[in-house]
């Protein structure tokens, strides 16, 4: 299984990026699909996360109302779209795949990308 994270970079609080996870080696039929962050000098984060069969959605308070997660089960990709964005959303972001009890925990999700840098500058 390859998770293939991309549409980081540079940009200024308030702007917007669309982060895509290219999913392959498998069927993710009852997966999750999750969007996790970290920060310098901080844990590993959920920020969002995705039934691959029915598109449920779950997000972390902090991204509520700014990011949208989606799939595109066609082509195999997950979404984030990341608008009004802050300088503390500044993290590698991760992709992931898994059948988690609970949605939020890193432990929960067997397969992962390799990140992606976002930086927001102030």
């Amino acid at each position: 299984v390859q998770l293939q994270a991309s549409g980081g970079g540079l940009v200024q609080a308030g702007d917007s990026l669309r982060l895509s996870c290219a999913a392959s080696g498998r069927t993710f039929t009852n997966y999750k699909m999750a969007w996790f962050r970290q920060s310098p000098g901080k844990e590993r984060e959920f920020v969002a996360s995705i039934t691959w069969n029915l598109g449920t959605t779950y997000y972390a308070d902090y991204v509520k109302g700014r990011f949208t997660i989606s799939r595109h089960k066609p082509e195999n990709t997950v979404y984030l779209q990341m608008n009004n964005l802050k300088p503390e959303d500044t993290a590698v972001y991760y992709c992931a795949a898994g059948v988690p009890v609970t949605t939020t925990s890193i432990g929960g999700y067997r397969f992962w990308g390799q990140g992606t840098l976002v930086t927001v500058s102030s």
